[in-house]
């Protein structure tokens, strides 16, 4: 191989550590060096593709629920949410509470009803609610507990048997 210096060795060992091919490999990257502008390019070329990959992420987010759910026939959780409303008096919570069903507003006092179970049981009091319940679909919905009284729920383990 045919290698170009481009200054003389320095006299002291100790001061030129790189051979011959180390200093040819050094001049080639300098040359094929990728110019800041080009950094730039790169770094803003990137930073857009992020912004996008964020500004589409709930959209692709729904896309993906939905066809999980398709697939597998099963629930994603975190995909819907509970709101716990108050008002100030009973009218303006039937104003709010409003809901179309079959084309048609319906208005239709309901009374909510808290059940608390063990998570294993949920399947089993929701199919029972459907068995009795006179509505073709009733509202069944689930929220784990997070944190309370410890004392109430070793209770509840107690007083609720396993499947």
């Amino acid at each position: 191989m045919n290698f170009e210096r481009s200054a003389p060795r320095p006299s002291s060992p100790a001061a030129r550590p790189r051979t011959d091919g180390m200093e040819w490999l050094l001049q080639r990257c300098r040359r094929e060096a990728v110019s800041p502008a080009a950094w730039r390019a790169a770094l803003l070329a990137s930073c857009g593709l992020l912004v996008l990959c964020v500004g589409v992420y709930p959209g692709l987010w729904s896309i993906g629920v939905r066809l999980h759910s398709a697939v597998t026939g099963s629930y994603v959780p975190g995909h819907h949410s509970v709101l716990l409303l108050n008002s100030p008096n009973e009218q303006v919570a039937k104003d709010i509470g409003r809901y179309y069903w079959k084309g048609e507003v319906q208005d239709a006092s309901e009374i909510l009803m808290l059940v608390k179970t063990k998570t294993s049981r949920i399947q089993q009091v929701t199919d029972y609610v459907k068995s009795v319940h006179p509505y073709a679909n009733p509202e069944v919905l689930s929220f784990p507990v997070e944190g309370g009284s410890l004392s109430y729920m070793k209770w509840m383990d107690e007083a609720i048997p396993d499947d």
